[in-house]
C-alpha cells in the first residue's frame, strides 16, 4: 500500500473491516476505517516519541501519556462533578452524606 512508516498492517485493516461489519456503527466504512487508522498512525507515533525520550535519559513518558491519551473520568468522578453542580444550584452542603459516600467509592 504505502513505504510510509506508518502504514497498518494488512491484518489490522481486515481486523477494522471485521469490527465494522459485527458492529454496524452509525458511519460509512470508509469513515470507520479511516478514523481508526489515525487513531492507530497516532497512537504509534507517540510511542515512538516516547521511546526516543526514554533513550534520551527524559523522564517525561508518563508526563507525555497523561497529557496526550488523558483517561475520561470516572463514574465517581462524574458523579461528584454532578453533585457539585446540584450543591451549587440548591445551596446544599458540601459535607453531605451523598459526597461522603461518593468520596469512599473506588474510582
Amino acid at each position: 500500500m504505502s513505504d510510509h512508516p506508518i502504514t497498518p498492517p494488512p491484518a489490522l485493516l481486515q481486523q477494522w473491516t471485521d469490527e465494522y461489519i459485527k458492529d454496524k456503527p452509525a458511519c460509512s466504512a470508509p469513515e470507520f476505517i479511516a478514523t481508526r487508522a489515525a487513531q492507530w498512525g497516532a497512537d504509534q507515533e507517540l510511542e515512538a516519541c516516547c521511546g526516543l525520550l526514554v533513550q534520551q535519559g527524559f523522564d517525561l513518558v508518563d508526563y507525555l501519556h497523561a497529557a496526550r491519551r488523558p483517561k475520561p473520568p470516572s463514574l465517581k468522578e462524574q458523579a461528584l462533578t454532578e453533585l457539585a453542580e446540584w450543591e451549587r444550584v440548591m445551596d446544599i452542603a458540601p459535607d453531605s452524606p451523598i459526597r461522603r459516600a461518593l468520596e469512599q467509592l473506588d474510582d
